[in-house]
């Protein structure tokens, strides 16, 4: 008998011609301030998807309100603009009832942070198998320059003008207190870093939650260039990669290392080699801890860089697959009674 199988795929592939980056344009209008570090995002979401051998209808967008949350516009995949905060809670609801969805969130720190906050911690604890993507500008872009749930304290905005007087949220570290069980950090104007977290983003099972660096030049204007800028970059960013010694510096001749559970700098070559210092683990949640405070602790001496990268990556059982095995179980059980479950065990006699 003849076997038909290879003919049919190379004719498949024939008919099926590869995706590029232009099959996730649409045809809409890019509507955000020139400058603005969503283009870049954008450019590099679209640039990834084809690589992901997904099909483009069972790629899924879902956004809440911001700047950021045009996002579904303008990706050439089914897409919901949805409400203030709640982009978690519908995306959700679809990934249970279609698991087989690859679905992607796009928020920003006001939306995912302030009154989607809640969705958010939810969400990841449950670990459904979604990819968030949280545009951090440290303000209020889309409602002209209110500070956010991420601003720096001391932040001079229309809504605080003397100076905001709240703490700031850190987004991963919030991430991980909720038991995420991905999270990473990159930028806007790092393209090809910024390419490869998005697929490390997608190849993750489970809750991926991956902080983007996000310029707002018209009311946030140079929040992240310490980061960005070739001069201060090499000094200033630390790029973690798994199993590799914490090195940085324009000439890589710096590094981190831990005494004890408190990092420190160190100059390679003056009494320290790469040996000595910390080696990147994404399994080891309580490094993880360290690394998420480790600009943001004032008790830590010495000036210390910006860490990118997967901070951290566990396995654990998805929602969506935990909720299927209870469905199946049910029906392999006696249906219950349902007048004795209405009915229950308690009764209480009304007086009037």
């Amino acid at each position: 008998m003849i076997n038909f199988a290879p003919y049919f795929k190379i004719m498949s592939e024939v008919l099926t011609p590869a995706l590029t980056a232009k099959d996730f344009a649409t045809d809409q209008e890019v509507r955000w301030c020139p400058g603005c570090g969503d283009y870049s995002i954008l450019a590099q979401v679209q640039r990834v998807m084809p690589g992901l051998g997904i099909p483009k209808e069972n790629i899924v967008f879902i956004s809440g309100i911001g700047c950021s949350s045009r996002f579904p516009y303008y990706m050439n995949t089914y897409g919901m603009h949805s409400i203030h905060g709640r982009a978690t809670a519908i995306a959700s609801g679809l990934k249970a009832s279609r698991p087989e969805l690859s679905i992607w969130i796009v928020t920003g720190d006001g939306d995912g942070l302030s009154i989607g906050g809640n969705h958010t911690i939810h969400l990841l604890r449950r670990n459904f198998d979604v990819n968030v993507l949280l545009f951090n500008n440290q303000i209020y872009g889309l409602t002209k320059g209110q500070y956010s749930p991420t601003s720096e304290e001391h932040k001079i905005t229309k809504s605080t003008p003397f100076g905001s007087i709240d703490h700031p949220f850190n987004p991963l570290a919030l991430a991980l207190g909720a038991d995420a069980s991905f999270i990473a950090r990159t930028m806007d104007r790092d393209p090809k870093h910024l390419q490869a977290l998005l697929i490390r983003t997608h190849q993750h099972k489970g809750a991926s939650f991956l902080e983007i660096y996000q310029n707002c030049n018209i009311f946030n204007d140079g929040a992240f260039e310490i980061f960005t800028e070739k001069g201060s970059k090499p000094e200033e960013t630390i790029f973690a990669e798994h199993g590799k010694p914490m090195i940085f510096g324009a000439d890589g001749k710096k590094g981190i290392r831990l005494d004890g559970f408190k990092p420190q700098v160190v100059t390679l070559g003056e009494g320290y080699s790469a040996d000595d210092l910390w080696i990147h683990d994404e399994k080891d949640i309580f490094k993880a801890q360290l690394l998420t405070r480790i600009f943001d602790n004032p008790a830590l001496e010495g000036h210390l860089p910006r860490p990118f990268g997967v901070f951290y990556e566990a396995d654990r059982p998805c929602y969506e697959e935990m909720m299927a095995l209870q469905l199946e179980d049910a029906k392999a059980r006696k249906a219950p009674d349902l007048d004795a479950l209405l009915r229950g065990k308690e009764v209480w006699t009304i007086q009037g």
